[in-house]
């Protein structure tokens, strides 16, 4: 309905149409709100206009009508308000199964980095019908994500991360603007994501040496002499941190916490802020010592040891499919 209206963005993603139905919905209910305001004022301004004999009669209480001002008012509240918050949880809400891109944001430009390990600045090239999970933090100061044409916007903060999803509809090239002013370059601050078909996309991907993030993570862990604390054959002096991703931990301050990626971020830069119960403070700190895109691949790596191997990577799926198609042409 709206596609062609020239103060209307392109509508890509499939949760434009629930916060557009939205705000069409608050622009009604606004614009009836101020015709039913103005009216009665214009009306009570004409009819109790200065004439002699005629009164505005004087209310004391009326409580059909105190209650209809109170009752409808409260209804279409609550009827924005629970609209609004199932579509704020569902935009706040990552598919479990979502493609994930990490996202660094840094004066003036966004670096991306799919799982697969493709790395692309100012641009994202992601499959049509596919849920992407962005995994986002900033380099320096406050920046924010947004893309108009899939109604998302999110915040990137310094020091911690914060995610996003979206799943676009359209093929096509869209804008990407930072919508948080972060400098004097901030106005160029911009890119472009692309939307392609799932085999102009896998052709894209397969263009690429690079291999997966968790890999690179793999082989930092090792560098960083992560393996002699972190061990998963014998007890080490750090926890093991095969499948404790999106698991409860229990810490030595008697807390629970979910291991998410911000946790795992914080152990690695400030590891005595959450000491996991039954081990000793005893890890140094890699603030400094690694990027934010070292950061980025030993969070992957971390993950991953809590993935299934046949489904840890695009890669290893599709071996998988390889696999089965090779057996079935075996039995045949």
């Amino acid at each position: 309905m709206f596609d062609n209206f020239p103060l209307w963005p392109d509508r890509a993603s499939a949760a434009a149409g629930n916060v557009d139905a939205l705000f069409i919905f608050l622009l009604i209910v606004s614009g009836l709100m101020s015709l039913l305001i103005f009216s009665a004022l214009l009306y009570f301004a004409a009819r109790y206009r200065h004439r002699r004999g005629v009164l505005a009669e004087q209310i004391e209480g009326s409580t059909p009508l105190e209650l209809t001002w109170s009752v409808v008012p409260f209804m279409v509240f609550m009827v924005i308000f629970v609209w609004g918050a199932v579509v704020f949880f569902k935009s706040r809400t990552p598919p479990r199964d979502s493609t994930e891109v990490y996202v660094v944001a840094k004066q003036w430009m966004w670096k991306l980095e799919h799982s697969e390990g493709q790395r692309e600045i100012n641009e994202l090239h992601v499959p049509v019908g596919r849920d992407v999970k962005l995994i986002m933090t900033s380099q320096d100061v406050i920046h924010s994500f947004f893309i108009p044409a899939f109604r998302m916007k999110q915040d990137v903060l310094p020091g911690r991360y914060t995610l996003a999803w979206f799943r676009a509809t359209k093929p096509g090239t869209y804008h990407l603007f930072c919508a948080e002013y972060c400098g004097t370059q901030h106005s160029g601050m911009i890119g472009s994501i692309i939307v392609m078909e799932p085999a102009q996309f896998e052709a894209w991907m397969s263009g690429s040496p690079a291999g997966p993030l968790s890999a690179s993570g793999e082989k930092i862990f090792a560098e960083l002499g992560c393996v002699t604390c972190h061990r998963a054959d014998t007890p080490g002096r750090g926890p093991n941190l095969e499948g404790i991703f999106g698991k409860p931990v229990q810490l030595e301050d008697g807390r629970t916490i979910t291991a998410d990626e911000n946790y795992i971020r914080e152990s690695i830069l400030d590891p005595g802020s959450k000491v996991v119960s039954g081990f000793k403070p005893v890890m140094p700190t890699f603030q400094g010592l690694v990027s934010e895109e070292q950061l980025n691949a030993l969070v992957a790596y971390v993950k991953s040891l809590s993935q299934p191997v046949a489904t840890s990577t695009r890669t290893a799926a599709a071996t998988q499919q390889d696999n089965s198609r090779a057996a079935g042409s075996q039995v045949q």
